[in-house]
């Protein structure tokens, strides 16, 4: 499948593959959102203790997701969560950034100063950024920082898709909301406790299945090496299996 042209390609390691150093100084108004990546993955996936989920998507201007990707992205999280009570997304567009390049903690920051949909008797909020510039590591795509925090560099996915020869825009916007939502969700081990061993030992919290969506090349450039096909890769089922231990599908 994909794995002869990703013997092809050199990855370049995100530090913040360990999801856990990452957290963010800015402290949420809501306590229950200032946990580390994975820290709510048995909230999410299960009814236990939320039977809905409301999904805020943040984008500055010029960088709202695409309607098919956030499709996809709804559709897989209708498949893994057990929340009878529904889903709902909601759509606000925040001011630019005038900074080029942003860290973790300015994203923190801007999520401090605009979020406003947060967990509420048994709904369950998260929160996606579409920035308008990138990372401070310029292969990096997206990041998970918080339990229920993301966020997507929406200059960086739109300078690497959508033209001539490169691939669909809203795939590869899916792919890497998906591959930060499984963070989310407790992948690789940082909440969902593998069944069986399938970390990655140099590439922190990912899947050592190069086709799996939690193979840490999800959340950079490296993708692009792969998605040509417009394929979008899925849980192998080795995540699937943690995650239906935890309280998912």
């Amino acid at each position: 499948m994909r794995k002869t042209l990703l013997h092809l390609l050199v990855f370049t390691i995100l530090a913040g593959c360990s999801k856990s150093d990452n957290e963010p100084a800015n402290a949420l108004p809501v306590a229950y959102h200032n946990k580390g990546t994975g820290a709510s993955a048995h909230d999410l996936l299960s009814a236990d203790a939320y039977t809905s989920l409301k999904i805020e998507i943040q984008y500055m201007p010029g960088y709202r997701p695409q309607d098919a990707a956030v499709t996809h992205l709804v559709s897989l999280l209708n498949a893994r969560l057990n929340k009878p009570g529904g889903m709902q997304v909601v759509y606000r567009e925040v001011p630019a950034s005038d900074k080029e390049v942003l860290s973790v903690d300015e994203i923190a920051a801007l999520e401090k100063q605009y979020r406003t949909v947060y967990t509420s008797g048994k709904e369950l909020g998260i929160y996606f950024l579409f920035t308008n510039g990138g990372y401070t590591q310029s292969n990096v795509l997206g990041i998970a920082y918080r339990n229920t925090s993301m966020c997507l560099f929406g200059k960086t996915l739109h300078d690497n898709s959508g033209g001539v020869g490169q691939v669909s825009r809203s795939n590869l916007q899916a792919t890497v909301a998906e591959h930060e939502l499984g963070h989310l969700l407790g992948l690789v081990d940082i909440g969902s406790p593998m069944q069986t061993p399938h970390k990655d030992p140099d590439h922190g919290n990912h899947c050592s299945t190069q086709d799996c969506l939690m193979y840490y090349a999800s959340e950079t450039t490296a993708i692009l090496g792969f998605l040509p096909g417009n394929d979008i890769p899925v849980f192998d089922n080795a995540c699937l299996a943690d995650l239906q231990a935890n309280g998912g599908r």
